[in-house]
């Protein structure tokens, strides 16, 4: 299934075409990191239908928006909890009462390429986005974006970009 959904995924013109028939479920909701709906977080680009749609995860109105929701979460757990390697901040993304976290922590750290402990500086932009797509890649089992859908969601964050300039 994820290798139709891939051959799916790229047309002739390398635009993204999803099929939404098989595309997993955080990408079906353009919210790869998979991020519980809590109706106190009023994230921007979250559809106004979302807890219709999924009554468990967050549903965007692009992967843009998704990216931007997942990246401000990982820069909190560095900023208000001093989560700061692969270990800590995967324990507290996905805990053990529902996930193999110590497997999740050693496939984030390997698509890094860093040790488990490694400190890392999520001020940094590529840092941040290098965990974002490890963790995406984890949530989903394929990589659906390109760098540019990274950026785009990164510059939302500061406001630089706006949904209408997204191409």
């Amino acid at each position: 299934m994820i290798i139709e959904f891939i051959k799916k995924l790229f047309n002739k013109r390398k635009k993204v075409m999803i099929d939404l028939s098989t595309a997993p479920r955080g990408v079906r909701n353009n919210n790869p990191g998979n991020i519980d709906y809590n109706p106190l977080n009023n994230w921007k680009g979250l559809n106004p239908k979302s807890k219709e749609l999924d009554s468990r995860f967050c549903v965007f109105i692009s992967a843009e928006y998704g990216i931007r929701a997942l990246l401000i979460l990982l820069r909190n757990y560095e900023k208000k909890y001093k989560l700061n390697t692969v270990r800590k901040i995967i324990n507290r993304w996905a805990p053990s009462s529902e996930n193999n976290t110590s497997s999740y922590v050693n496939h984030v750290a390997k698509q890094m390429e860093v040790g488990i402990d490694d400190v890392l500086d999520l001020s940094n932009r590529e840092v941040l986005i290098s965990l974002a797509k490890a963790i995406v890649v984890h949530e989903n089992g394929v990589q659906p974006y390109c760098d540019a859908i990274y950026q785009s969601g990164y510059e939302l964050i500061s406001g630089r970009k706006s949904y209408e300039n997204i191409n």
